[in-house]
C-alpha cells in the first residue's frame, strides 16, 4: 500500500514551529497578529480559559485611522495597550504566527513595548 505524503508549504511549517511552544495564561495572555493585505487585527487571548481579553483591527467602518498600513498597525497597537492598560495586563506572550518578524509585525511588538507592555 503507497504511503500517503502530505507535504506542508513553509507558511505551515513555520506556524506550527512558532506555536508549538505558545501559550496564553491569565497572568501572561497570549497577542495574535493578523496580517491581511489591507488590515491588521490583533487579540489578546488567555488560552486557559478560552477567553478573548482585548481585541483591535482597523477594519471598522467607524474607524478614522489613516495612514500606511504600518502607521495603522502601530495605532491599532496602541489601542489595544490601553485596553490592556485598564484590564492591568502587563505582560503578554507574543504569537506572530507564520508572519516574518519585519514589517507591521515588528511595528507592533515594538509599539507595545514602548507602550509599557513586556512581550
Amino acid at each position: 500500500m503507497p504511503k500517503i505524503k502530505h507535504n506542508l508549504t513553509v507558511k505551515q511549517k513555520r506556524k506550527i514551529r512558532v506555536r508549538v511552544n505558545i501559550h496564553g495564561t491569565a497572568s501572561r495572555p497570549r497577542l495574535n497578529v493578523l496580517r491581511s493585505n489591507k488590515y491588521c487585527y490583533l487579540q489578546v487571548i488567555d488560552d486557559d480559559s478560552g477567553k478573548t481579553l482585548a481585541s483591535a483591527n482597523d477594519a471598522r467602518k467607524d474607524s478614522k485611522i489613516t495612514g500606511t498600513k504600518t502607521e495603522r498597525a502601530v495605532k491599532v497597537a496602541k489601542d489595544i495597550a490601553q485596553q490592556l492598560d485598564k484590564k492591568k495586563v502587563k505582560e503578554l506572550v507574543f504569537d506572530r504566527g507564520y508572519y516574518r518578524y519585519h514589517g507591521r509585525v515588528k511595528a507592533v511588538a515594538e509599539s507595545l513595548r514602548k507602550a509599557g507592555l513586556k512581550l
